[in-house]
């Protein structure tokens, strides 16, 4: 769920044209979902590894056993896999894959078991986990790897980011476009409480917020036990501002303004009444179930939550971009989005027993996932070409993503650099949706992760 590159509008245009054509050209968490950039590491540490991947062979015909860690807990996630391990099983019949379902832990125990060396064959990972697996030597560095150079051919057109990280090394293969973060409402619940939408300016969100709560319903559900989507949430209002919203912070010395200022919006929703109490203990099942329910009136994630969203509310749901200080300022910035190409994807293990067969797994399942999401779900937002045409039909939220957003989307936010500033957002914007934090206490931790 959080990657950030920047495209013209021009390419993003070009982009959904052809996707929506028989051959399909495409773009978490997650993040989510999720995302942070890197301190290199150095090619010559890096391509051992790749070539040993290359060289343990394992006879043609014998079994041999791959586990993969990945989210498998709704149909964005769930599906995907079970599609690709079925078309995995008749390229591959000698693989036995393990599923190793991933947690809603913000990377934990991914974190965890990588400081033991205990890891998967295949992690379906972020930027954030890719960094740190690379500096600690537990990911392998794929440059040198075949399936890397036929990645790298079959990409659309904008996602280089999402596979070459920004020390120019592939560390894993993405299924996933270019991902944004947008604000789904529940059309019904904003009707009956006189609210229009779609919502512009902070004020108007307040303002909502304080309806929503006279009426018992939950303004906004987050999923903030994962600290990833708070980070999300505050970058959304930063990029009202700032366009390249936390790529501003590399270099900088201190806060910028514009994420000054998002900081100062979140106190001041959380202050009327925008989130409930139990925010940062709610998890993405508890949360969207608030919002499908009809208990909470909006619902914040990523664009991938289109399908769930409309088969649980049908026409009552809809989305919006994220609001500003002023109408103005919404109209100038509705298409900077609030997402980013950073790298993702199905990375593997250095422990692996079985490097080749891991790194073809890997490359294939990321292929797969990418061509059930454009043919079965009729997203055109996944990294690499599909030849095959979209069967799916394609929920009313995602045609309107298709003809009025993507086509007009003028920026992403662009990848923040360092591991540790990364760390400090999330943790403080996830207090900040916590009743007596302040945005002044999120400016003083992030500057003195800045000064570090």
């Amino acid at each position: 769920m959080r990657d950030w590159t920047k495209l013209s509008s021009i390419g993003l245009a070009s982009i959904m044209a052809v996707s929506l054509t028989a051959c399909g050209t495409e773009t978490k968490n997650d993040a989510g979902s999720k995302a942070t950039p890197a301190t290199s590491t150095s090619p010559a540490a890096a391509t051992p590894a790749a070539t040993a991947a290359t060289t343990a062979s394992t006879p043609a015909n014998a079994p041999v056993k791959i586990s993969i860690y990945t989210n498998h807990f709704d149909d964005d996630t769930s599906k995907p896999y079970d599609y690709a391990v079925a078309e995995l099983k008749k390229e591959m019949p000698n693989i036995e894959v393990t599923l190793v379902p991933g947690l809603q832990d913000n990377g934990q125990k991914i974190k965890t078991q990588m400081a033991t060396g205990d890891l998967p064959d295949i992690i379906d990972t972020n930027w954030d986990i890719m960094q740190i697996g690379s500096k600690s030597n537990n990911i392998l560095t794929l440059d040198d790897a075949p399936e890397t150079a036929q990645f790298k051919k079959d990409l659309n057109k904008g996602n280089e980011a999402k596979l070459i990280a920004p020390d120019g090394h592939v560390y894993g293969y993405p299924y996933a476009g270019t991902e944004f973060i947008i604000l789904y409402y529940n059309k019904k619940l904003f009707a009956e409480a006189g609210i229009e939408a779609p919502i512009k300016t902070i004020d108007q969100l307040k303002d909502a917020a304080k309806k929503f709560n006279a009426k018992g319903i939950i303004p906004l559900a987050i999923f903030s036990k994962e600290k990833w989507i708070g980070n999300a949430l505050l970058q959304g209002f930063m990029t009202r501002e700032e366009p390249k919203g936390y790529g501003a912070l590399n270099g900088a010395a201190e806060t910028p303004e514009a994420l000054k200022l998002a900081a100062k919006q979140v106190e001041e929703l959380q202050k009327a009444g925008l989130f409930a109490k139990n925010a940062t203990q709610t998890n993405y099942d508890q949360a969207s179930s608030l919002f499908y329910q009809g208990k909470a009136a909006m619902f914040v994630n990523g664009q991938w939550e289109i399908p769930s969203s409309q088969k649980n509310l049908g026409d009552n749901v809809e989305f919006m971009n994220f609001p500003a200080k002023d109408e103005a300022t919404y109209e100038k910035a509705k298409f900077a989005m609030n997402g980013a190409g950073g790298p993702g994807g199905f990375a593997v293990s250095a422990k692996t027993k079985n490097k080749e067969a891991a790194i073809k797994v890997a490359a294939f399942m990321a292929r797969k996932y990418a061509e059930y999401k454009y043919t079965q779900v009729g997203t055109p937002i996944v990294s690499i070409k599909v030849d095959k045409p979209i069967t799916a039909q394609v929920p009313a939220m995602l045609s309107r993503l298709g003809k009025e957003v993507i086509p007009n989307i003028t920026s992403f936010a662009t990848v923040q650099n360092d591991t540790n500033v990364n760390l400090s957002i999330d943790d403080n914007s996830q207090n900040l949706i916590v009743a007596g934090f302040t945005a002044d206490q999120f400016v003083t931790n992030l500057n003195k992760s800045l000064k570090k």
